[in-house]
């Protein structure tokens, strides 16, 4: 699968393939891309998504896919809150918000395993997402996920292990210097004190009132996913930056095997982005020891 785009300074490439022990086997890909615009113009705002499924699990390429498009339908419902929030630089309502978002998105994976009479640790898959505001002036990049996999940055030839380390179910990973250099907050006039809002999942009318039942069978609840702490880190991009998303199947090679890092970063630190089919080629790089499916979403910045 392909996905290529271009918004404001940002040009996107993407690219899901299955991988070679699943090709001996006969089996789907497990992992999944989704990429999406909602909105126009500068006010347009881009979400990427990557998940991968539970290793001979039963429908584990459908529970990858499904968690892509139920994220992806409340990042929908919230984009014109959710695009402030990042112009402003509001890390706290992007990361309390994000959170409560892809919690309910995993309580919905839980519903459907009670349904099925499957573990919830067999019915669940990792998921990583970027937020990329089409807005020229606005750099600022949000990541948000549980799971395994990769976050990536190559800077000046050299890559930065972005990914956000330990247990903490919140705001894991500070912001890198820089952070809130997008559009500055308009001026408004003075007013009263208003009452805290909603997370981002209840925020919405429509999300309040859906057309069909939330499995959630307690959406107040917030248990924490099956798969791992929640991770959250917002940064902001510098001209000639290369960001790279990845499903696990690629972040453990290019953690592990310098010449496939080397490689990459060869490739892939240049001012344009490749073309798609470069691009395809240079993300199937093989290397040996490493067979799964591989996932990458790369953004660079003009």
């Amino acid at each position: 699968m392909l996905e290529g785009a271009r918004y404001g300074t940002l040009t996107l490439r993407a690219a899901s393939m299955r991988g070679g022990s699943a090709r001996y086997r006969g089996e789907p890909r497990r992992d999944a891309l989704l990429a999406v615009r909602f909105g126009i113009g500068d006010s347009a705002l881009v979400l990427v998504a990557v998940a991968s499924g539970q290793p001979a699990a039963p429908g584990a390429h459908r529970v990858a896919r499904e968690l892509c498009e139920w994220i992806a339908a409340a990042v929908g419902r919230n984009q014109a809150r959710l695009t402030e929030d990042i112009h402003t630089a509001n890390r706290g309502a992007l990361s309390s918000g994000l959170h409560r978002l892809t919690d309910r998105a995993y309580g919905r994976l839980r519903a459907g395993a009670t349904v099925r009479g499957l573990a919830p640790a067999d019915h669940t898959a990792s998921v990583r997402c970027l937020l990329l505001p089409a807005h020229p002036a606005c750099r600022t990049r949000v990541f948000f996920g549980v799971g395994d996999g990769g976050l990536f940055r190559l800077r000046d030839g050299v890559w930065q292990d972005l990914e956000p380390a330990g247990g903490e179910r919140d705001t894991v990973g500070g912001p890198v210097l820089g952070y809130g250099g997008g559009r500055p907050p308009a001026q408004q006039p003075s007013q009263p004190p208003q009452p805290p809002q909603p997370p981002y999942a209840q925020a919405d009318p429509s999300s309040a009132a859906p057309s069909t039942p939330d499995p959630d069978p307690d959406p107040d609840s917030d248990p924490a996913p099956a798969h791992g702490p929640f991770r959250f880190r917002a940064s902001v991009a510098r001209p000639g930056d290369t960001l790279l998303l990845c499903s696990a199947g690629l972040a453990e090679p290019l953690r592990g095997e310098a010449a496939l890092a080397d490689r990459l970063a060869e490739r892939w630190d240049t001012a344009e982005a490749p073309g798609l089919a470069a691009f395809l080629a240079d993300a199937q790089t093989g290397v040996k020891g490493y067979a799964d499916d591989r996932t990458a979403a790369a953004v660079w910045e003009a």
